[in-house]
């Protein structure tokens, strides 16, 4: 587990919209580790250089706020995850949200979590 940033914003829920935006991001060099967009236009990245991506996108006028999340990489596999989750919940971390995706056939995969406490989240998993 690490604590990464996460990236919140939001966006117009129309055609080209994530195109663009990740257009912008691969022009400045911002590689997307973790993205998720809701249908309202909530958007949360994990990029790997927060700082860079955070200034370009407010550069743009997009409205960006900042937040630490849980990053975790795990073996894809059934039950990689399940011992993660017990260790948040032994510690009393409450996860509000997580995104995530494995590629078939790749041996890992990574899950964001959206902790109310990142730090003890991660004390939790002995970082």
């Amino acid at each position: 587990m690490a604590i990464r940033t996460e990236l919140n914003l939001r966006v117009p829920n129309s055609p080209g919209t994530l195109a663009g935006l990740c257009r912008l991001l691969a022009e400045e060099r911002v590689n997307i580790v973790a993205i998720s967009v809701e249908p309202n236009g909530q958007m949360r990245l994990v990029v790997d250089n927060h700082v860079r991506a955070a200034s370009v996108l407010r550069e743009r006028h997009y409205q960006v706020t900042e937040r630490q999340v849980v990053f975790v990489p795990i073996a894809n596999g059934p039950g990689a995850l399940a011992p993660v989750l017990a260790l948040a919940a032994q510690a009393g971390v409450n996860i509000e949200y997580a995104y995530a995706s494995a590629a078939d056939g790749n041996p890992s995969t990574a899950i964001v979590l959206g902790v109310d406490d990142a730090s003890r989240a991660a004390a939790a998993a002995g970082l």
